[in-house]
């Protein structure tokens, strides 16, 4: 297993790099759009204005990603994965619209590009409403700034305010018009659309040496600003899998989605996918609760037992990535970069001392002992 940090555009620098390194990292995510465009809001508000707007991003060719690559790599790291699509390049394929055609060749040139960078992984999240409807707050241990749901309903944004014209994901990809009519997905709709996305790139991913790891959705809800949701729940990774069964369509496992999601088991389901060999990289995210009420709280403070995820990862010889994802912000001058320090350095001796953790709870020596 391998240590990672997440980095969104403004962060990729060489000190952030070094920050990195010296937290015991060895991986860099890179957010190559950023949604919150520089802001921090109180609230995950999706409103007019959104998180941000990229209506003039352009398809990230193979000399930047090369310079990426090579940038990471001269600080001593290496790029695991491209973090999610700018909605810029595929809106009309969520939305089937007028450009979808031509804006999955885009994204094949994309994918081509990737792998010819030698970049090994593309996160992606196939969804409209985007994460949406949280509130920031002091959720976390010594009420530490953290990110919740259903606590605070009352500053939180509608969860049925519909998705206003020439927006996905929270951001702008074009000017509204007036008088459009609100954004509607049903769930079959979403699955079709997403079934002939992958037919089409999975296959160009497999000739680039690319995965596409798919997000789970956070919030895991059944329904988000009149559009459906598509992997709320973890069986439904597995249909997302079998529509093109390859190893190149492929899961972004984000451990606090799924422990997010009502009912089932989180080790047996991060068995299992390990066990697939489908992860391209994972999220490692603690959270306590579920739908329709939770916090995202510090690595080792939540209700998923993190040490028995490494012993499960470390059974099924899982030799990804994992990186740390929105770590609450400690009281300090550096709170971003305490954060992550913490959680990145919990993680590394968890992984370090993998072999001293004895045997998972599933595992038959583990269940002997109990």
């Amino acid at each position: 297993m391998k240590i990672g940090l997440g980095l969104y555009r403004e962060q990729l620098t060489r000190d952030n790099f070094q920050f990195a390194l010296q937290a015991g990292a060895t991986h860099v995510v890179a957010h190559l759009t950023n949604y919150f465009a520089g802001k921090d809001p109180k609230i995950a508000s999706g409103d007019q204005g959104g998180w941000g707007d990229c209506s003039g991003d352009q398809l990230w060719s193979f000399e930047e990603l090369s310079a990426l690559v090579k940038d990471v790599r001269a600080s001593g790291l290496e790029v695991a994965a491209i973090e999610n699509f700018s909605p810029r390049f595929w809106s009309d394929v969520l939305l089937d619209g007028p450009e979808r055609v031509q804006q999955i060749e885009g994204l094949k040139q994309l994918i081509r590009n990737a792998g010819r960078a030698g970049i090994p992984c593309i996160g992606y999240n196939f969804s409209l409403a985007g994460v949406y409807g949280w509130t920031r707050g002091p959720y976390a241990r010594g009420n530490a700034e953290s990110v919740g749901f259903g606590v605070e309903d009352s500053i939180a944004p509608r969860h049925d305010a519909p998705i206003p014209d020439g927006m996905v994901w929270n951001m702008r990809y074009r000017p509204g018009a007036a008088d459009a009519a609100p954004v509607s997905v049903s769930s079959a709709e979403l699955w079709d659309r997403l079934a002939h996305f992958l037919k089409e790139v999975v296959p160009v991913a497999e000739e680039a040496g690319v995965v596409l790891g798919a997000h789970p959705d956070d919030p895991p809800a059944e329904q988000l600003r009149g559009t459906a949701r598509l992997v709320n729940r973890p069986e439904k990774y597995d249909r997302l899998m079998a529509i093109v069964d390859s190893p190149s369509n492929g899961l972004e496992l984000c451990l606090g989605s799924l422990q997010e999601m009502p009912g089932g088991d989180i080790y047996e389901h991060v068995r299992r996918f390990a066990r697939s060999g489908r992860i391209g990289y994972i999220h490692f995210r603690n959270v306590r609760g579920k739908m329709p009420h939770y916090v995202e709280t510090f690595v080792d403070e939540g209700d998923i037992d993190m040490a028995e995820i490494i012993r499960i990862l470390r059974d099924e010889n899982y030799q990804g990535v994992l990186i740390p994802d929105h770590t609450p912000a400690m009281t300090c001058a550096a709170s971003w970069h305490a954060g992550k320090a913490f959680a990145l350095g919990y993680m590394r001796a968890l992984v370090q001392n993998a072999h001293a953790l004895g045997p998972s709870r599933s595992h038959p020596a583990g269940m002997a002992a109990e």
